[in-house]
């Protein structure tokens, strides 16, 4: 286990109808937990069903409790209720782009649906500022974003609190 997340709150949302329902289990959003864990995190893990009101709540909630990074993993897609990227958009002042086309990179390596990903990832506005991150809901590409992710976290977490980069 490595330190580098140490006494971090990160939040993992997974946005999916039929995991929400306890139709299928949620693999994406707990290997995303267990990588942040093992990162050394405080992890808050919750699973909301698709649309917009719903992952906007549970962003809005993980933000308000304090979480200085959120990764929703799920409803990236072109599919009618996938709206995170939406939801993720109205709550974030600043983009990050750069995130979002490293992550189909990585991602595309092994799943070629990758270049679908709407995902998008950003800064929250106001005093105690987080990253929000979205991720694709498929257990390969969401195991390959947060490999990719893990490295940089602490980096970014450190410049929005005003460290020297």
């Amino acid at each position: 286990m490595t330190n580098e997340l140490r006494d971090v709150l990160c939040a993992v949302i997974t946005v999916s109808d039929r995991a929400s329902r306890g139709e299928r289990q949620d693999t994406s959003g707990e290997a995303i937990a267990d990588a942040l864990r093992e990162a050394g995190a405080d992890v808050e893990h919750s699973i909301v069903s698709d649309g917009i009101d719903t992952v906007l709540g549970a962003l809005r909630a993980s933000t308000s409790t304090g979480a200085r990074v959120v990764i929703t993993t799920g409803g990236t897609g072109i599919a009618p209720r996938d709206f995170t990227p939406e939801a993720t958009a109205s709550i974030i002042s600043r983009t990050i782009p750069g995130i979002p086309e490293l992550l189909r990179r990585v991602s595309g390596a092994s799943v070629p649906t990758a270049a679908l990903s709407r995902g998008i990832a950003g800064v929250t506005g106001g005093p105690i500022t987080a990253i929000v991150i979205n991720l694709p809901g498929s257990l390969d590409s969401a195991t390959a974003g947060i490999d990719a992710l893990l490295p940089l976290l602490p980096h970014m977490i450190a410049q929005l609190d005003g460290e020297d980069h």
